[in-house]
C-alpha cells in the first residue's frame, strides 16, 4: 500500500509553472506530511513512491544515475531519510531499456551500479519497467536484477512491468522472481480504463489468479480515486475490485486536493482489511450476465467479500438476484454486512436467494460472514 507519483502527475517537470505538481522533492515531502496527517499512513499507506522523470538526462562522469539537481536538490538519499524518519518506506521507478518511458536513463548496461546505488540511497521499493526492451529477453533480465538487489543484502520490494509487455508470460518464474507484477495496460483516469482492466483481469484470470499470494501479487495498477474521470460510484467499485483482487493498493492523486468522498473511499478499514488478508488469496469474477458481475474472494477465516458490479449504463439501479452457486460460496447461513455501509446488516439462510440492487456503473460490496463464526463471536 501507499501513493505513486504517475497517474495524477505524470511527467510534469516545469515547477516555475506548475509548483504543486512537478516532479520533485517538494511534492514527495508534502505528500508524506499529508499521508501521516491525515491517517493514510495509520491505514497501512506507507510506501512514497517516485515514478519516471525524476532523473538528469545524462549520468554523471562516473556513470552513476543523477537526480534532477534542481527539482531534487538533496538527493534521493534525503529523500528515504525523510521518509523513514515518519515510519514510511521509499520506492522508485527505473527501467530495464536504455532509456525509461520518458526518455531518461535506464539501467540497461549498468544493472550492478545502479542497484548498488538504490540500496545506498536506502530505497525500499523498486519499480522497474520495460520500455526499450526486448520482450523475448525479460525472462532471464527481470531475474537477473533481483538477483543483484538480493546480493545487496537490503531488503527491496520487487515491481515487475515484465509480463505486461509478453503475450504468453511465463507466471510460474514472474512469481518466483517479482513480489508485485504488472499485468496488463496502464491504468488512465476514466471508467473505460478501469472497466477494460477489469475485463481482462476477468477474462484471463485462469492464466495468473493462482500464482498470487503472501509476497507475490497480480498488479492491475494504480488506484485512480479522487481524480478527474470517476464518479462517486465508480471510485466505489475499483476499490471494492482491487480488494478482491488482493491488488497492491497504490494511490495516484492529489492528497492536497482531494475530496472528502473519495478520502473515505480510500481510509475504508473494513475494504483495506479485505485487500490485506493474510491468507492472500486472489478472488476471482464468478459470473457475469447483461454487464451485471459478481466477484468473490474467499477469506482467511471462512468468510467472503463480494463485489456486485454494474457495467450498465442504462439509467436506473438493477436489480438481481442471486443463488449459493452464482455466488461461488458454500451453502450455509451468513450475516451480510454492506461493506460501504448504505444498509443495514442482514441474514441469509442456506436456502435463500440473494438480492441486491445496483447503481449504473456502481457497485455493491458485502462480506458474507456464516453463521457459525458470528456465534463464535457473540460468545
Amino acid at each position: 500500500m501507499g501513493w505513486l507519483t504517475w497517474q495524477r502527475f505524470r511527467c510534469i517537470t516545469d515547477c516555475k509553472k506548475y509548483p504543486n505538481e512537478c516532479i520533485s522533492e517538494a511534492l514527495i515531502t508534502r505528500t508524506a506530511d499529508i499521508m501521516v496527517k491525515e491517517g493514510y499512513l495509520q491505514a497501512g499507506y506507507n510506501y512514497v513512491g517516485i515514478d519516471d522523470c525524476w532523473l538528469e538526462r545524462e549520468r554523471d562522469e562516473h556513470g552513476l544515475l543523477v537526480p534532477n539537481k534542481e527539482r531534487f536538490p538533496n538527493g534521493m538519499k534525503a529523500i528515504a531519510d525523510y521518509l523513514h524518519n515518519k515510519g514510511m518506506k521509499f520506492a522508485l521507478y527505473e527501467d530495464y531499456g536504455n532509456l525509461t518511458c520518458a526518455g531518461y536513463p535506464g539501467v540497461l548496461g549498468h544493472e550492478e551500479v545502479d542497484v548498488e546505488t538504490f540500496a545506498n540511497w536506502d530505497v525500499d521499493y523498486v519499480k522497474l519497467d520495460g520500455c526499450y526492451v526486448e520482450t523475448e529477453k525479460m525472462d532471464t533480465s527481470y531475474p537477473q536484477f533481483g538477483k543483484l538487489m538480493n546480493k545487496t543484502g537490503r531488503p527491496i520490494v520487487y515491481s515487475c512491468s515484465w509480463p505486461a509487455y509478453q503475450k504468453k508470460p511465463d507466471y510460474a518464474s514472474i512469481a518466483k522472481h517479482c513480489n508485485l507484477w504488472r499485468n496488463y495496460d496502464d491504468i488512465q483516469d476514466s471508467w473505460g480504463s478501469l472497466t477494460n482492466i477489469m475485463n481482462w483481469f476477468g477474462d484471463n484470470q485462469a492464466d495468473f489468479a493462482h500464482y498470487a499470494g503472501p509476497g507475490r501479487w497480480n498488479d492491475p495498477d494504480m488506484l485512480i480515486i479522487g481524480n478527474f474521470g470517476l464518479s462517486l460510484d465508480q471510485a466505489r467499485v475499483q476499490m471494492a475490485i482491487w480488494s478482491i483482487l488482493a491488488a497492491p493498493l497504490l494511490v495516484s492523486v492529489d492528497l492536497a486536493t482531494i475530496r472528502p468522498e473519495f478520502k473515505e473511499i480510500l481510509l475504508n478499514k473494513e475494504i483495506i482489511a479485505i485487500d490485506q488478508d493474510v491468507m492472500g488469496k486472489q478472488g476471482l469474477r464468478v459470473w457475469r450476465e447483461k454487464n451485471i458481475e459478481i466477484w468473490t474472494r474467499e477469506l482467511f477465516d471462512g468468510s467472503y467479500a463480494i463485489a456486485f458490479v454494474n457495467q450498465r449504463d442504462d439509467g436506473a439501479p438493477h436489480s438481481v438476484s442471486v443463488t449459493f452457486n452464482d455466488m461461488k460460496i458454500e451453502k450455509q447461513g451468513y450475516k451480510v454486512h454492506d461493506l460501504y455501509k448504505e444498509e443495514e446488516n442482514r441474514y441469509i439462510g442456506p436456502k435463500e436467494k440473494f438480492e441486491t440492487r445496483i447503481n449504473p456503473s456502481g457497485v455493491k460490496f458485502y462480506k458474507f460472514t456464516p453463521n457459525r463464526l458470528r456465534a463464535v463471536e457473540i460468545v
